[in-house]
């Protein structure tokens, strides 16, 4: 039997946009010529895989058949939502819908995560699919590359040549996170893999109220055009609940799928930025650098409400003292050990540091030595023309 792919596709991706207002969902941004969601579908376009289903809600709706029909996919089903209630009710009614049998095997996606290496995840697939069973879950851990307070981990103990989590630990500290990994933590994906019939009872059991009133939004909804309009009496009651604190912190039977592989849910633009640093050739045209006084800047992408830049500073020189009213700035330094100002402090900062600079904030970057300075910049903001600049010092007569 072939494996389901569901792709949870409902989340707005706020993090991202702080301060803005009618923002794209990360999952539908165009990073140039690609979105998240492509990568998603591009990532089930395997024949160890069902037709998809997609969960996700009205507003949308439109953007995510535009996908479906930009990545060549003719069958699938849709579950619209008419109420955001977390991942907990979205994962069981995408499990309830008739199209899936009882005991197929379900890979739960979300549809803003980046899967560099997917065939390493499908072997993972097809080698557990006999472990199993009508209780148990799997989530796949990933291998940390750093101690990062962006993600959850989970600790396990090899118990039958089955890795059974032991511990879920929120989102901690760098420090604390430090320990988890030397202990042997791994990243919590948010990924899930377990048979349909597991999903059933694991809510009977442990969200009985979230049950029955999940089948009876799906027993009440309507279909039209492979898309299933849920029932917003009975999806109301839904309780509003993520299923790591519904279903994962009670059942006593889950094991973890370990993963070393190049994955992250670019959760904030200091991860978008590696994708512009690691593909730098594939996005520069000579046409978009620029020369100024003290080195030159190339405008890698400009996406909506963003601007991917790489900022090289030549050696002894420095930016004007600025600040801008529209737009924040994201920097990860490449190459070199600039002298960052940031209001009223001075420090270095080496390659690999990143810093981000308010909407308002005066700054201003510095090369001391003989090194060049490079620097990823990400600017996101409604206005990010070169007009947006405050200059209060420039060494190179542009004082405003």
């Amino acid at each position: 039997m072939k494996i389901r792919p569901v792709i949870l596709c409902g989340g707005a991706g706020t993090r991202l946009w702080p301060n803005l207002k009618n923002t794209q969902a990360k999952q539908f941004i165009d990073f140039g010529g690609w979105t998240l969601l492509q990568k998603a579908f591009e990532r089930i376009n395997n024949n160890s895989y069902d037709f998809p289903i997609i969960s996700t809600n009205l507003k949308y709706l439109k953007d995510v058949k535009k996908t479906l029909k930009k990545s060549k996919i003719k069958k699938y089903k849709i579950i619209l939502e008419p109420a955001k209630k977390n991942t907990a009710p979205a994962i069981l009614v995408s499990a309830l819908i008739k199209e899936i049998p009882s005991d197929q095997p379900i890979m739960f996606f979300t549809s803003d995560h980046l899967i560099e290496n997917p065939s390493i995840l499908i072997r993972s697939l097809k080698t557990n699919v006999k472990n199993l069973s009508d209780e148990n879950i799997f989530i796949f851990g990933i291998k940390p590359t750093r101690p990062s307070n962006e993600y959850g981990y989970l600790k396990t103990k090899s118990i039958n040549r089955l890795n059974k989590v032991t511990k879920f630990i929120e989102k901690p500290t760098e420090q604390k996170a430090k320990k988890i990994i030397k202990s042997g933590g791994y990243w919590n994906s948010g990924m899930f893999y377990l048979k349909k019939s597991s999903i059933i009872n694991n809510f009977k059991k442990y969200q009985t109220s979230i049950y029955k009133s999940c089948l009876k939004s799906l027993e009440k909804s309507k279909i039209r055009n492979n898309t299933y309009f849920l029932n917003k009496k009975f999806f109301d009651k839904c309780k509003e609940i993520s299923f790591d604190y519904a279903i994962l912190e009670k059942s006593k039977d889950i094991n973890a799928i370990k993963l070393s592989i190049q994955w992250s849910d670019l959760g904030n633009w200091f991860e978008i930025s590696k994708i512009y640093k690691k593909n730098k050739n594939k996005y520069f045209k000579k046409k978009n650098v620029f020369h100024r006084p003290w080195g030159r800047y190339t405008n890698l992408y400009e996406g909506k409400n963003f601007l991917v830049k790489e900022l090289v500073v030549n050696s002894k020189s420095k930016l004007s003292l600025q600040k801008h009213f529209h737009r924040s700035e994201y920097w990860t330094i490449t190459d070199g050990k600039p002298l960052i100002t940031l209001n009223k402090k001075n420090f270095f900062k080496k390659p690999g540091e990143k810093i981000f600079i308010p909407r308002e904030a005066i700054h201003r970057i510095e090369n001391k030595f003989k090194k060049k300075v490079k620097i990823i910049e990400i600017q996101t903001g409604p206005i990010l023309k070169e007009t947006d600049i405050v200059r209060y010092q420039d060494i190179y007569g542009r004082v405003n």
